[in-house]
């Protein structure tokens, strides 16, 4: 979408990378930014973008959610090979870095932020540029680096402890962490809350101190991607409207686990899930 198009008030805005992820059968839309997007518009969120993305990238998905596009020659392309030691990532290209001057004026008061880098595109500073939302985080694309030929590997966060302090909820993977559950238990001390998720093993929420964990139901699991950038939307959603991590943990677990049942954005959560789900944290 262009500026020169009136842009409307959102409710929840997401800021990072539209991905094209390179499989198998062809070329697929992924990364968190298209995940929570989608997510948050299932939960009858109004919804803008803030991406770079290149021009042939299929967006058809995401059409009827605002999105504004820092021009760039191609998109962030991600290429995934699953190996007996886990999973093998390589970073083909990355599009151009996001900002608060990208950030039109008529979404600086979204209620929900949700900043969701995947390639170290996201500056981190915009963490403390929502003083009036709810700045939700998922810090994986801090915690990649790459070499010369793209191979992906874990790094350190840079900036965490400025980005920890401004947060109103973070969510994580135990994989961004690489199980270090130390690490862990230290940011939760440096935020207001933190919630990890752990796969089909469900999640754990760190809140003023305490710990809770949150099983999952069990499914049959036909494809995992997008799951926890589902289960984050669905959190920042929750929390943003009952001001209960408790709730909005238990509730975001439930609606993930769903998500697994079916392939890449097919999981995005049905209207049946949504209300199933609220229903069980409700009752």
């Amino acid at each position: 979408m262009s500026e020169l198009v009136p842009l409307q008030p959102v409710e929840y805005l997401v800021l990072g990378h539209v991905a094209e992820d390179l499989t198998p059968s062809g070329v697929q839309l992924g990364g968190t930014v298209s995940y929570a997007a989608l997510t948050a518009r299932a939960l009858g969120m109004s919804v803008g973008i803030v991406t770079s993305v290149g021009k042939d990238a299929p967006l058809k998905v995401l059409e009827g959610i605002q999105i504004i596009n820092i021009p760039t020659e191609r998109s962030t392309i991600f290429e995934n090979v699953k190996t007996e030691n886990g999973r093998k990532q390589t970073l083909h290209h990355q599009a151009a870095l996001i900002n608060f001057e990208h950030v039109p004026q008529a979404w600086r008061n979204a209620p929900v932020v949700h900043l969701a880098p995947i390639a170290q595109e996201v500056d981190s500073k915009l963490a403390e540029q929502f003083p009036a939302s709810l700045v939700g985080v998922t810090p994986q694309g801090w915690m990649r680096g790459w070499d010369e030929n793209g191979k992906v590997f874990a790094t350190a966060w840079e900036n965490s402890e400025q980005v920890l302090r401004r947060a109103g909820g973070v969510v994580m993977s135990i994989e961004d962490i690489n199980r270090d559950l130390e690490l862990v238990e230290s940011m939760a001390h440096q935020t207001r809350v933190l919630c990890l998720t752990e796969g089909e093993l469900g999640s754990v929420l760190h809140w003023n101190g305490d710990r809770r964990r949150f099983r999952a139901p069990v499914m049959t699991e036909v494809d995992s991607t997008g799951a926890g950038d589902i289960f984050a939307a669905a959190f920042f959603v929750r929390l943003n409207q009952t001001r209960d991590p408790w709730e909005a943990a238990r509730f975001a677990t439930n609606l993930a686990a769903h998500s697994v049942t079916r392939v890449g954005l097919n999981g995005i959560p049905t209207r049946e899930e949504i209300e199933s789900c609220l229903m069980e944290v409700l009752s």
